[in-house]
Formats: structure tokens, C-alpha cells, sequence
């Protein structure tokens, strides 16, 4: 991880000579972190993981070996297993000969994984123990650069959401007005209708008596029919008067006579 700029970082593992001035290891794990080591600075970073490991099971709690474990990981492309493994030495390690380069490639696991302020953090406490660094200076004002995007980025995803749930929300308040606004409406034509029908009660009577006017129509054949019978009627009442006419005058006749 030490030693280039952030945009063509090689990931250097950090050797023996960063050990803990005190830390007292066995030979077999002095063994298996330095032929790790060998393996690493040829590029075998899958075997130079596996020396690591093995020096870790005599002795877990090397701040070297978890360190250059570490280190593997981020190479072999797993900055999330280089994390897990970083993290708890560099909560402990301000005080370790080595910590700069430990808060350094800490920071650049952090870089990988888009963890702009946790890489921030982590650079600025590689420059506390060492301000003259170039190279954590570069790389700190690379993520502070990426950091403010990423910011600026979710500020206005925020922003855009809020928009988008306030639009919904006007929208909904329309929904409902315009309900409220159409129920109103029915309601008012409903009382409309009813005080209509209070102020003009002769329009209930109107359709009864269209009814009987047209039941009272009546077809030809029915008039032609009525017409004979008065015209029957008419010429038998017109036989009585001429026929009591006739008596009449035939009753003065004989009385003349006589």
C-alpha cells in the first residue's frame, strides 16, 4: 500500500524492521513472516498469504503478520478482508514504531471501498506521526476531494427525494380536494333537486294527468262508431216529433169536422 500516489498505488508489505520494538517472536514465526515476505515482493500473493496465516496461528496477535496479511488481502483484491483485519491494529497502534504505514494502508482500504471519511481519518493520523509525507499528503487531498463528491453527491439524491416526496404529496392533497370538491358538488345538487321539487309541487301532478289525456284520446273507428250512434239517436228523436206532429194534427182536423 505505501509508497506510490492513490491513482497507481503498489501495496508494499511491510517487513521485520517494523516490529514492535519490544515484541519478542519465536524463530518458527520469524520463519514463516519473512519467506511471506519473499513471496510477496515477487508478486505471489496468494502464498505469501498463507506464510502469514501460518505465522499468525503461533502467534495472533503479531502486529507484523496481521499487518502484512493484511497487505496480501488488499492485493489479491479483498480490501473488505484487509479491513477486518487493519482495523483492530490500527484502534491500537499510535503508539507502534510502524503505525504511519499502518494508518496509511488503512486509509487506502478505505479508499478502495469508497469509505472517503474513514480514509480522511485514517491519513490524518499517519501525518500526526509523520508530517512530512508527501505521499499521505497527496493521497489525503485525494480523498478529501472524493469525499466532498461523494457529499455533494448524496445531498442531492436527498434533495431530489424530498422533491419527489413533496410532489407526491401535492398530489395527493389534489386527489383529495378534488374528491371533496366533487362530493360537495353532488351534495348541492341533490338539495337543488329536492328544493325544486318543495317549490313546484304541480310538477308531480303534471305526469298523472298527460296520463289520463292520453287515455282519454280515443281512435277513428271508435268516433265513427259514437258518430252513428248519435246520428241514430238524432233520426229516431226526428220520427217522435213527426209522428206526434202528425196526431196533433190530425186531432184538430176532426174537431174542425165536427
Amino acid at each position: 500500500m505505501k509508497g506510490t500516489a492513490v491513482s497507481k498505488k503498489i501495496i508494499c508489505a511491510l517487513l521485520l524492521s517494523v516490529a514492535l520494538p519490544c515484541a519478542v517472536f519465536a524463530q518458527s514465526d520469524k520463519r514463516d513472516v519473512r519467506k511471506g515476505n519473499r513471496k510477496f515482493e515477487r508478486g505471489d500473493y496468494q502464498q505469501s498469504q498463507i506464510d502469514y496465516q501460518k505465522a499468525l496461528l503461533k502467534d495472533s496477535l503479531s502486529i507484523v503478520a496481521n499487518y502484512n496479511l493484511a497487505n496480501s488481502f488488499y492485493k489479491l483484491g479483498k480490501p473488505e478482508e484487509a479491513e477486518k483485519i487493519l482495523s483492530p491494529i490500527a484502534d491500537t497502534a499510535f503508539n507502534v514504531e510502524g503505525a504511519p504505514d499502518i494508518y496509511h494502508n488503512m486509509a487506502n482500504v478505505y479508499l478502495e471501498e469508497k469509505k472517503y471519511g474513514e480514509a480522511v481519518e485514517s491519513y490524518k493520523n499517519s501525518l500526526r506521526l509523520r508530517p512530512d509525507d508527501m505521499e499521505t499528503k497527496a493521497n489525503l487531498a485525494y480523498a478529501q476531494k472524493m469525499l466532498r463528491q461523494q457529499q455533494q453527491q448524496e445531498q442531492q439524491q436527498q434533495q431530489q427525494q424530498d422533491n419527489q416526496d413533496n410532489q407526491n404529496d401535492q398530489d395527493k392533497d389534489k386527489d383529495r380536494d378534488d374528491r371533496q370538491n366533487q362530493d360537495d358538488q353532488n351534495r348541492n345538487n341533490e338539495d337543488q333537486d329536492r328544493q325544486d321539487g318543495q317549490d313546484n309541487p304541480e310538477n308531480d301532478k303534471k305526469e298523472p294527468e298527460e296520463s289520463n289525456q292520453d287515455n282519454a284520446k280515443i281512435t277513428p273507428q271508435a268516433a265513427q262508431q259514437i258518430f252513428k250512434a248519435l246520428e241514430a239517436k238524432e233520426k229516431k228523436t226526428q220520427e217522435k216529433v213527426n209522428k206526434e206532429k202528425a196526431l196533433l194534427l190530425k186531432s184538430k182536423e176532426k174537431e174542425k169536422n165536427w
